[in-house]
């Protein structure tokens, strides 16, 4: 004999809500169980909730029906927001980076550099992903895909900005970029200059990629005295 599962306390409610709103008690309950199997994997697709509906119930539902009442419930196909995997040190790393900041003033902030490399490619990113999600949740958790940066081959670009300004964009010709060319082709033309702009104060925020690290890199901000930001790993700019 097949247990039944009971639907959560949120769906009860908001199927109670639904009849409140016009619904019929029959279409309501055909949203919570639509929602209910929804739940469990935001990416199921309409074609895929018909399916599941006829299997359980044995009584179709067209494909019309059911974005109708998922619509009805307040959710829509949109497209997940993209994050790095975090472990949970990072997490925490991050957290603690942002209440150390969060009282800096706007002065405080003119005086940093903030600078990335970015890649351009002419691969797919896999941008035809949907979701199903309600309004104004777009960054929740459960709505949010994680991806890995710099996938496949392309053009690497590095820029920096500023509140009052920003460098030239630098495209880095071929290669692997390494903490030398980083020196010579970032550092040297570009940051020392924008720190001298800048002052005394200036402060440079770059990532912790193993360029921005190597000894050399270390080396050349300690001879120039520029003051590099502390930031946390798998943080994005």
């Amino acid at each position: 004999m097949s247990q039944r599962r009971r639907l959560p306390n949120s769906l009860r409610w908001r199927a109670v809500g639904w009849m409140e709103m016009g619904l019929s008690q029959a279409d309501a309950a055909r949203a919570s169980q639509c929602l209910f199997r929804h739940e469990g994997g935001r990416t199921t697709t309409v074609p895929q909730l018909v399916a599941d509906h006829f299997q359980a119930s044995g009584r179709r539902i067209s494909a019309t029906t059911v974005r109708n009442l998922l619509h009805n419930a307040g959710l829509y196909a949109r497209r997940p927001v993209v994050c790095v995997p975090l472990n949970g040190r990072q997490r925490r790393n991050r957290l603690c980076w942002a209440r150390e900041h969060v009282s800096w003033t706007q002065q405080q902030w003119a005086s940093v550099l903030f600078t990335d490399e970015s890649r351009f490619t002419m691969e797919s990113d896999s941008g035809r992903l949907l979701i199903w999600r309600e309004q104004r949740t777009r960054y929740h958790q459960s709505n949010t895909v994680e991806r890995h940066s710099y996938r496949g081959g392309g053009i690497l670009v590095w820029a920096g900005i500023s509140l009052g300004g920003h460098t030239d964009l630098h495209v880095f010709h071929g290669g692997t970029v390494t903490g030398l060319r980083y020196r010579d082709e970032i550092l040297d033309p570009y940051v020392r200059p924008y720190a001298a702009a800048i002052g005394n104060d200036f402060i440079l925020m770059d990532d912790n990629a193993r360029p921005h690290r190597a000894r050399m890199v270390e080396e050349y901000l300690e001879d120039h005295v520029l003051e590099r930001m502390e930031w946390p790993a798998r943080s994005q700019t």
